[in-house]
């Protein structure tokens, strides 16, 4: 049950809320002033506080900003008599959800609550969603290139379908990754993700391998063993190399694909197959159905939605951003005190034409991370083809930009694709959030009187919240 606390000094409006909250399901708390509101968040917690903004002692902007340096995702509505337009900006930028006026309405206050929610349970679940990822598996998905963005989008489309899906795309760029990420933004997220790599496999296995066997099926078969359909049940089985797979396995998966029905190898059980399909190749799969190497009515069974998924050197304005990431996490696998790229390593990375796609790149920063001499990785760290690369950058940086453009560039690109959370762009650019704040100061784009957020964000307060975040 959803929990709500309701920080007021006037006991009538506490009464009236708690009934409203009550009646609409809601597990309710009441606080009669800031300091108690505080304390009750510390010990039994809170999803969303909506808190009076004129209360003796601590008033609501107080208390907004201690909710936030407790538990950034507690969503806080302040409620005010006093609703001006500098009270509602002050409010926001502290990280409010929403400012209230009063009389409160009781349609605005249910309807402001539910949204509030949705927003707690977006982040939570991003946040776990960031976690089961790992600390690079997303990394391929990293840019905002347009050919990126795109893709993206179509998977976020497709996703809540059960629709069989292939991936195609050369080799590392990215297409098991973003099998991953679609499972993961899909009604079956909660089940299990099961790879199989159907080009490593040998023919004789692999019918074993996909469907499992029976006791006696063949010599050394001593007991059951379950195949990889039994083991994707209520979620994805994703095969990867799919066009690898013998024309006599194809009609075996064409059936699963086409009835959901199998059997076990030396099994006479029909089972039924509950999982969604996503297949990979990086193949011409017409030039495979041409050759017949691929089946035909296979071909259109896994054709169900095709998503193309571009090599690196398609969304070349994506290279820093990704060796960026890649930085962040290999200094922190190996223990390196590595913070960044330099401006000359970054010219190098996008004057590459990345022929290994995102795994080449992935290995390249490692390669450097680990013997990098200083604190920024510079040309010298990078593998020797890399410090060799001469030509235009693939970067929209022309030769010759000074390093200063090339630096405000590369934050206001960050920025823009972080959706204006500077504590995130200073993550993926290895720098401080102060860093950026002093640049746009230097730029001219913000006031030195803007800059008050600083000293909490270099406290850890975390970013603050806008219509933008919860769109979908």
């Amino acid at each position: 049950m959803k929990r709500i606390l309701v920080v007021d000094d006037e006991a009538p409006n506490r009464e009236a809320l708690e009934v409203l909250f009550a009646r609409e399901g809601f597990d309710v708390a009441l606080a009669a002033h800031g300091r108690e509101g505080l304390e009750r968040l510390r010990a039994e917690g809170a999803d969303v506080v909506i808190t009076d903004l004129k209360m003796p002692g601590m008033d609501g902007l107080d208390v907004l900003r201690a909710i936030k340096a407790i538990d950034p995702d507690v969503q806080v509505v302040v409620v005010t008599a006093f609703g001006t337009l500098e009270v509602a900006v002050e409010a926001m930028r502290e990280g409010a959800y929403d400012v209230l006026a009063k009389p409160l309405k009781r349609a605005d206050v249910v309807r402001t609550v539910q949204r509030a929610l949705d927003v707690r349970a977006l982040r939570l679940e991003n946040r776990a969603l960031r976690a089961r990822l790992g600390d690079s598996s997303d990394g391929a998905l990293i840019g905002g290139s347009p050919s990126m963005r795109a893709v993206l989008a179509e998977i976020d489309q497709v996703a809540t379908s059960d629709a069989t899906v292939l991936l195609t795309g050369a080799s590392g760029s990215g297409k098991g990754r973003l099998a991953r990420w679609l499972h993961d933004r899909s009604r079956r997220r909660h089940g299990p993700f099961v790879t199989v790599h159907c080009a490593a496999l040998p023919e004789s296995l692999l019918e074993s391998e996909l469907f499992g066997y029976e006791a006696g099926a063949f010599t050394g078969a001593m007991r059951r063993k379950a195949g990889r359909f039994d083991l994707a049940a209520t979620g994805t089985l994703f095969l990867d190399e799919v066009t690898e797979i013998p024309p006599v396995m194809q009609v075996k998966l064409l059936r699963v694909l086409q009835e959901g029905d199998y059997e076990r190898v030396g099994g006479a059980e029909t089972l039924h197959a509950d999982v969604r399909v996503v297949a990979a190749t990086n193949r011409d799969v017409e030039a495979e159905v041409a050759s017949g190497r691929l089946r035909e009515d296979l071909y259109y069974r896994l054709n169900v939605i095709r998503v193309a998924v571009p090599s690196l050197s398609e969304r070349a304005e994506d290279v820093p951003l990704l060796a960026w990431r890649f930085v962040e996490h290999f200094a922190r696998k190996n223990g390196r005190d590595v913070t960044g790229l330099t401006a000359a390593a970054i010219e190098a990375l996008t004057a590459w034409s990345w022929p290994g796609n995102v795994r080449e790149l992935e290995n390249a920063m490692e390669r450097a991370v680990v013997l990098a001499r200083g604190v920024e990785i510079d040309v010298d760290d990078l593998p020797p083809a890399l410090r060799r690369a001469t030509g235009k950058p693939r970067f929209t940086v022309e030769v010759g930009t000074p390093i200063k453009d090339v630096e405000r560039r590369m934050i206001e690109e960050t920025v823009r694709h972080c959706h204006g959370d500077r504590t995130l762009a200073a993550s993926l650019l290895g720098i401080t959030s102060r860093t950026i704040y002093r640049r746009e100061i230097e730029w001219g784009t913000r006031s030195p009187g803007e800059a008050g957020d600083l000293d909490e964000d270099l406290r850890g307060l975390k970013s603050r919240h806008s219509d933008g975040d919860v769109s979908s």
